[in-house]
């Protein structure tokens, strides 16, 4: 029986919101009371994965301003997992693979998010979890000098992990096709090992964007399979994908994907996340959840997470997405 906590990302009430529409942000207190709702046969939500990022979390935020917060957070019987450091333009951070103004801001942001990461530790409402980032880089300035490119993010990614390292950190970054030097399955692999910081600088995998690795998209050298793949062919392919980035998965999302691409503004052409019960699902979760899931307490896996971003508000406003999604993060930790 596993013994992994169940997470839920409070960035889906962020991510793709813009004040004043029908789709606007989503409090953290809201989000924390739509994940404290959730029940499935007893069973509830263990803790939460932050954004540190405005309006949630602010990150030049006081001490007291982000124990508050983990007041909050533990008067609702939650934990602190794993914390999504502001790496991108317009936030914190820039490009990993940017100018030097980019990579230094880059570096910072892991910075300020180790800082958060500590005053939540010591406050103990924070259980488990890394510092999650990606290139914050787009594919096409990427392909613009591979080889130079890939360099460059792994002396970024160097320099973030050293500053982790001085917090008691890991960094995992995130498998996303939108994102140069991570927009394959192989581009993955050879940016984590140039890093060469295995066990601190490591892979995020979620199991939408990683579907898409599979199919090519925006790396057709890279694909596993062709459309109209059997199912002997999908798990063939998921096991040479798995195999090769496993040894490096410090994080996992669990999530869904309908196969069709979807994205906005620097999120362009990644993985649709859809509901776990969508019927145009093309993922068993729980059995591709257990090929990435192999030893993950060997390599310090404590807890997973639910990714639903890009979801419209009127279905994180419905009770039933969190039961169906609690109920399918319970069938992946049943089965392993």
């Amino acid at each position: 029986m596993s013994t992994l906590k169940l997470h839920n990302a409070m960035w889906p009430g962020l991510v793709g919101k813009e004040p004043g529409t029908d789709h606007s942000p989503i409090s953290l207190e809201h989000m924390l009371d739509l994940t404290v709702a959730a029940d499935v046969n007893g069973r509830k939500y263990d803790g939460v994965d932050l954004f540190i990022f405005h309006p949630h979390t602010d990150p030049d935020g006081s001490d007291d301003e982000i124990r508050k917060m983990a007041d909050l957070i533990a008067s609702k019987g939650l934990s602190v997992g794993s914390l999504v450091a502001p790496v991108w333009p317009g936030t914190v951070g820039g490009p990993a693979f940017g100018s030097d103004e980019d990579c230094k801001n880059f570096v910072l942001a892991v910075e300020k998010t180790c800082r958060i990461a500590r005053i939540l530790n010591e406050h103990g409402v924070r259980k488990s979890g890394i510092i999650r980032v990606d290139t914050a880089g787009g594919t096409a300035d990427f392909a613009k000098d591979i080889a130079g490119n890939t360099a460059k993010v792994a002396r970024t990614f160097r320099e973030a992990g050293k500053v982790a390292e001085q917090f008691g950190e890991r960094i995992a970054a995130e498998g996303e096709i939108c994102w140069g030097g991570f927009h394959s399955w192989k581009a993955a692999v050879d940016t984590l090992e140039a890093t060469a910081m295995p066990g601190v600088v490591g892979f995020q995998a979620d199991l939408a964007h990683t579907y898409l690795y599979l199919m090519g998209y925006n790396a057709p050298e890279a694909a596993l399979l062709k459309e109209g793949y059997s199912d002997d062919e999908f798990w063939a392919a998921y096991k040479i994908m798995t195999d090769a980035l496993r040894p490096w998965t410090l994080d996992f999302h669990v999530a869904q994907n309908d196969g069709s691409v979807h994205g906005t503004g620097s999120h362009d052409k990644t993985g649709r996340h859809c509901r776990a019960d969508d019927p145009n699902g093309k993922l068993d979760i729980a059995k591709c959840s257990s090929y990435w899931l192999q030893g993950a307490a060997e390599r310090g896996i404590k807890h997973i997470c639910w990714d639903g971003c890009m979801f419209d508000n009127a279905i994180l406003e419905d009770p039933t997405t969190w039961n169906a999604i609690l109920k399918a993060m319970i069938d992946v930790d049943n089965a392993l």
